[in-house]
């Protein structure tokens, strides 16, 4: 069986990152994402995609509301009780990757943030 999931798209909202009783980091962040459309009419779906650890912290660095990214992993489905004690089922897809895709994409970063390797003749390049 197998279960990947490959979106392209622009965050609808600034990722949130949180973290569970236990410490770890998770991120959650919905996708939009264009249809195939036809007759001049624009279609969207939302996928709320769920990334954990150092994913997560990645997400919630380098992107915000409005960027393109480009999300690999699994489709995921749970169930919940609402407040009102209604059943309720949500779709998620399960982060295994997240990506830059476009020329602005690309993240803001500042000079005291980026490694500077020093080139002692070794490098292959």
């Amino acid at each position: 069986m197998y279960n990947k999931a490959i979106l392209v798209g622009r965050l609808t909202n600034d990722p949130e990152l949180r973290t569970t009783g236990n410490g770890v980091s998770v991120c959650t962040f919905t996708v939009a994402v264009d249809r195939p459309y036809s007759k001049g009419e624009k279609q969207a779906d939302f996928i709320t995609c769920v990334a954990w650890k150092e994913r997560a912290e990645f997400v919630c660095r380098y992107f915000s509301k409005g960027k393109p990214i480009l999300v690999e992993g699994s489709i995921q489905t749970r169930t919940y009780e609402d407040k009102h004690q209604n059943k309720r089922t949500a779709v998620e897809v399960v982060v295994d990757n997240v990506r830059f895709v476009g020329g602005k994409g690309s993240p803001d970063l500042k000079a005291d943030e980026i490694e500077e390797i020093e080139d002692d003749g070794d490098l292959p390049f």
